[in-house]
């Protein structure tokens, strides 16, 4: 049995009280896999960003709601885990400045300054200890597998899951499963469940090593 930590849905980096950049990630590929990973067994923690979505009961569930809030708590739970899913959407960019108060037309339109947050799957890959793995998820628009290949390797991950933009805020997913040095082990599509038991199969056979 394994200890695994899955990062799961979007997060939202603010412009003031009310506003915020985000993306359409629902979490469910990361409630499919946290169900397949506990149907073989193993510990389950979830650390997932704002959803609307209901997480399997059995799994512990960290709820966080920024990209530095999901590292932070993703690092805290990696430390004594066996391995990390990526399956999040961390939004990417956040503002450099965030007004405290709303921000009000002017009529003159408004024009945004963006730093890029950090990469928690690629940070988490840098400082995994032995006998740690970590899989990351790519999603791509276009050259997707080799993409996923040249991401699997920046970001130090065991295993890479390509998919496309077509999976984010749906039931369905078709993903190809690519091991540490560009092996396709596997093309899988169908209900998110069934993709994330074949994930979880692929991680056991060839990632956990008791």
């Amino acid at each position: 049995m394994a200890s695994i930590v899955i990062t799961s849905g979007p997060t939202r980096q603010y412009l003031d009280p009310v506003r915020y950049l985000t993306n359409s990630s629902s979490g469910r590929m990361g409630s499919c896999l946290a169900e397949a990973a506990l149907e073989l067994g193993h510990r389950v923690t979830i650390v997932s960003g704002p959803v609307s979505i209901e997480y399997p009961a059995a799994a512990e569930l960290i709820r966080v709601t920024t990209t530095h809030e999901m590292l932070d708590a993703t690092q805290t739970c990696f430390e004594k885990a066996d391995g990390l899913i990526g399956a999040a959407a961390p939004c990417d960019y956040m503002p450099i400045h965030v007004s405290s108060q709303k921000l009000s037309k002017t009529g003159n339109g408004l024009q945004l300054s963006l730093l890029e947050t950090p990469d928690i799957v690629a940070t988490l890959g840098a400082g995994k200890r032995v006998g740690q793995w970590v899989v990351g998820f790519a999603l791509e628009t276009e050259d997707v597998r080799f993409r996923a290949i040249v991401k699997m390797t920046k970001k130090s991950c065991d295993m890479i899951i390509s998919n496309s933009a077509e999976a984010m805020n749906s039931h369905d997913n078709s993903v190809e499963i690519i091991l540490h040095g560009g092996r396709l082990l596997e093309q899988v599509q169908g209900s998110k469940l069934h993709v994330a038991r074949r994930i979880l199969s692929q991680i056991q056979a060839n990632l956990i090593t008791s």
